[in-house]
Order: C-alpha cells, then sequence, then structure tokens
C-alpha cells in the first residue's frame, strides 16, 4: 500500500504516545481515522486536538481486552466509513518489574489481556470484513524488542505478551499470503532511543477487578524519576521523537516490510549471538551484558 490519502485508518490505543503520533502522520497523508482507546477524557481531548487540522478523525471508547468492546468498534468503523484498510493494533500495557514468583495473577490477565489478546479481538474484528471488500490493506501489531527481539528477564509478564504479540503477526502474515488475499501484516517495534510515552503510567488505565493483589516490591519509576536516576549515574539517554517515528513506520508499511523498526543490523547480532546460544544448548540471555533491574 503506497498511497493512504482516503484510506480509511483504525488506530487502537491512540489517544497518546506511539498511537497518537500514528493517527497524527496518517491524518498528514489524507487518511480518514478511528481512535480507539479505554480513556475517554484523553480520546476526547486527542480527537479535538487531532481534527482541529481539517483531518477527519474520530473517537471510539474501546477496551481492547473486551471482544465485544473491539466488535463494537469494527461495527462503528464500518457504519461511518463503510471499510477499513489500515488497522493498528497499538494499545499496550505493562506490569511491574518483579521476578515471576512474585508477579500476580492479575499481572497476567491484564497485561495479557490487553497485550495479546486485544490484537487477536482486533483481527477476529477486522480482518474478516478486511478480505471481504476485496480491497488492499494492511494489519500492523505494535510490539516490543523487549520481549520480540531479546527479553529482559525481571520483565517477565510484559516481555512475554509481547513476544506472542511478534509470533501471532508473522502467523497472520503467512496466512494472509497463503490465503492470496490482498492485505499484509507487518510487526512494529517501535525504537530509535527510549520513547516518552504513557507506558510508564500504564496503571493508571488497570481495571478494579484486575487490581494487583499485593504491592510491587519496588515501585515502578515514572520517566522523570528514570531520568534524575540515569542523570545521577552519568548515564546520557537518547529519546525518539516519536512523530519521526511514526512517519517510518507509515514508510515501512509503504514498502511492504515485515519488520518495522531501528536498527536492523543491531538487532541481527543480537539474534544471531542468541541463536548461537541456543544451538549450544545455554541460556539465550547474556547475563553479563543485561542492565540491572
Amino acid at each position: 500500500m503506497k498511497d493512504f490519502d482516503g484510506k480509511v485508518a483504525v488506530v487502537t490505543g491512540g489517544a497518546s504516545g506511539v498511537g497518537k503520533s500514528l493517527v497524527r502522520e496518517l491524518l498528514a497523508v489524507g487518511a480518514k481515522v478511528v481512535v480507539g482507546d479505554v480513556e475517554k477524557a484523553a480520546l476526547e481531548s486527542a480527537v479535538e486536538e487531532l481534527g482541529a487540522g481539517g483531518g477527519r478523525v474520530s473517537g471510539v471508547v474501546t477496551d481492547v481486552s473486551s471482544p465485544d468492546s473491539v466488535s463494537a468498534l469494527a461495527d462503528e468503523v464500518y457504519d461511518r466509513h463503510a471499510a477499513c484498510h489500515l488497522l493498528f493494533n497499538n494499545a499496550g500495557v505493562a506490569a511491574p518489574s518483579e521476578n515471576i514468583w512474585d508477579t500476580t495473577p492479575n499481572d497476567w490477565k491484564w497485561v495479557h489481556g490487553v497485550n495479546v489478546l486485544g490484537v487477536v479481538y482486533g483481527i477476529q474484528a477486522f480482518v474478516p470484513r478486511m478480505i471481504a471488500g476485496g480491497e488492499e490493506g494492511w494489519v500492523l501489531n505494535t510490539s516490543s524488542g523487549d520481549g520480540g527481539i531479546s527479553p529482559l528477564p525481571y520483565q517477565s509478564v510484559y516481555a512475554s505478551s509481547k513476544a506472542a504479540v511478534s509470533i501471532l503477526t508473522e502467523c497472520l502474515a503467512a496466512q494472509l499470503q497463503m490465503a492470496e488475499t490482498k492485505l499484509g501484516a507487518s510487526i512494529f517495534y517501535p525504537s530509535g532511543g527510549l520513547l516518552e510515552t504513557g507506558i510508564w503510567t500504564t496503571a493508571r488505565n488497570r481495571p478494579t477487578e484486575l487490581v494487583r493483589e499485593r504491592e510491587p516490591s519496588v515501585p515502578a519509576p515514572t520517566i522523570d524519576q528514570f531520568k534524575e536516576a540515569a542523570k545521577s549515574a552519568g548515564m546520557e539517554l537518547k529519546f525518539q521523537d516519536l512523530d519521526e517515528l511514526a512517519r517510518h513506520c507509515l514508510q515501512g508499511i509503504r514498502d511492504r516490510q515485515f519488520v518495522i523498526m531501528y536498527g536492523h543490523t543491531e538487532t541481527q547480532s543480537t539474534l544471531e549471538d542468541r541463536a548461537a546460544r541456543i544451538g549450544r544448548a545455554e541460556l539465550p540471555f547474556d547475563l553479563a551484558s543485561l542492565p540491572m533491574m
């Protein structure tokens, strides 16, 4: 898909962070965008802001962990636009960094419910209609290098969810080709530096029925606390501009890339090292090179 002008795009988790930048860049190239987000106030604010320049954008409050909510989003999109050409399954959350034996059942239910099942529900609600529409289209699922490429051992809940997203996207892309559809799929690894997004305060959206059963051993740092800790340690942090990242993502779709990210060369060497360790029946982690928890 080379031209997004006039195409209908759906972006979940689109009221903030990477998702909001994707919406902004899609509007800039002429797409009509429907934003799905669980935060009503943030969604309304984002739609008002992004639509101020004349872009065609609307919002639907959506909990991607609920199949009924995602189906309602799809119904709204097709009632309003009669099509979907670009589906961005982008919504994501994270749990506190803990040893697996210190995580709680609700950590896994919440994070995998959003990060994994949210992608599955998006595919199930939209892809059959996209195929039936007979037009060219694309599905992009947001993963993370933390899990999709090389997981951090203390991020077991989040990393395992993102590893799952990477594999299911690989399966999806292959299935779409084998079925000879006009759709393609990509896995998106936000990259290029640290990302200043709402993932740092993701607990704000954690539902009461999935509240953590006990306090984490170490409270999750805010982005400001992380910056201060890095500064105190003499570390220079590189942050990625989110709008530039979104433009890179859209170009990856135009180029029909399955993996969309910055730093493919470094990724290749990382994966080759992990593969070599697996080939020697070793733990893939290079523990000596891992940052401290």
